[in-house]
C-alpha cells in the first residue's frame, strides 16, 4: 500500500495511492495517516478494503509528509563505502548516529530554503524507515517485523554548519525545511528487500546520485536492532539510514545548490520527490 496525506500545509487530508496511481480519499475511513492506520492493527484492517470503492481526489493537490506521530528523525552517517570514500572519511566500524530536528520535516515539494549565511546546501537521498511499533532491545532477525514501511528523504545539509562548526553534524542537518519526506509511505508489504531499494537524484535535471541500498555498510534490521539498544523506538519514527554517492561536497570542485535551483530525487518503489530551493526570508530585528 501507499498511504499518503494531501491538501494545504497543515491541513492535509489521508488517503492511498491505488494500483493505477490515483489518489484516493481515506478521510471516510480514518482521520489521519497515525500511528493506528500504518500500525499492525491498521494496515492489517487497511488490507481489507477495495480501494475502487474510495472516491477519487479530483485535480493534483499538495502532497504532504504521508504520516504523523514523529517523535524522533534519526540520521546515519557515511553508510555507504563509495560515500564515505568520496568525503575522504574512514568507513564507519559502527553506526555514525546523528539527529534531525522535527522542525525540519517538510512535504516531498515543499520549497527548501537556504538560511542567511549559508554557503553550502547539499543533497542527499536517502532511504527513510518508518517504525510501526515500540521497539527495545530488539533482536536483528525481529528487527523489519517493527518496521511499519518505508518513504523517500532527501537529507538536506548545510556542509559549512556541519562541518566547520565544531563537531555537531546536528547543526548543519536540521534547519527549517531540511528534512522533505515523502511523497508516500510505502508499507513493508510491498518492499520485498529493503536492501535492494533503488536511488536516484538529479540537480537541473543532471543525474548527481544513483545508487542501491544493497551497498549500505549497515543494513536496515541491523540499525533498527541496534538503535533499540540506546533508545525506544516508536511508532512513527523515521531512521533516514545514508546516502549513495554523489553529493555536492563529493564533487571535483564541490558544488552546491543555489536559489532556483531544482532538486528532484526518487526511487521506483518509493515515488519522487522535488524541491525548489529559495533563500529563507529574513525577520525584521
Amino acid at each position: 500500500m501507499k498511504l499518503v496525506r494531501y491538501g494545504r500545509n497543515g491541513h492535509e487530508r489521508p488517503g492511498m495511492i491505488d494500483a493505477q496511481g490515483r489518489l484516493r480519499s481515506l478521510a471516510a475511513q480514518v482521520q489521519d495517516i497515525d500511528a493506528s492506520v500504518f500500525g499492525p492493527a491498521g494496515q492489517r484492517w487497511l488490507r481489507r478494503l477495495d480501494p475502487s470503492s474510495l472516491p477519487l481526489v479530483p485535480g493534483r493537490p499538495r502532497l504532504g509528509v504521508p504520516f504523523v506521530g514523529i517523535s524522533k528523525f534519526i540520521a546515519i552517517g557515511l553508510n555507504y563505502r563509495d560515500h564515505a570514500e568520496e568525503a575522504g572519511m574512514p568507513v564507519p566500524t559502527s553506526p555514525i548516529v546523528f539527529t534531525k530536528w522535527t522542525s525540519c520535516i517538510s512535504g516531498p515539494y515543499d520549497a527548501v530554503l537556504r538560511p542567511p549565511g549559508a554557503s553550502k546546501l547539499d543533497w542527499e537521498v536517502e532511504l527513510g524507515v518508518v517504525i510501526g511499533r515500540t521497539a527495545r532491545f530488539v533482536r536483528e532477525a525481529d528487527a523489519l517485523k517493527y518496521v511499519a514501511g518505508y518513504c523517500l528523504v532527501n537529507d538536506v545539509s548545510e556542509r559549512a554548519y556541519q562541518l566547520e562548526q565544531g563537531s555537531q553534524w546536528n547543526l548543519g542537518k536540521g534547519c527549517d525545511t531540511f528534512g522533505p519526506i515523502g511523497p508516500w509511505l510505502v508499507t513493508r508489504d510491498d518492499i520485498d528487500d529493503p536492501q535492494n531499494v533503488d536511488l536516484w537524484l538529479d540537480v537541473n535535471g543532471e543525474r548527481m546520485q544513483q545508487g542501491n541500498t544493497r551497498n549500505m555498510v549497515f543494513g536496515v534490521a541491523f540499525l533498527v536492532a541496534y538503535l533499540s539498544r540506546f533508545m525506544t523506538l516508536l511508532p512513527g519514527d523515521v531512521i533516514a539510514t545514508g546516502t549513495p554517492p554523489g553529493v555536492g561536497m563529493g564533487r571535483k570542485p564541490p558544488r552546491y545548490l543555489q536559489p532556483g535551483d531544482e532538486v528532484t530525487l526518487g526511487s521506483p518503489q518509493l515515488g519522487v520527490q522535488r524541491q525548489r530551493i529559495r533563500n529563507a526570508p529574513q525577520r525584521p530585528a
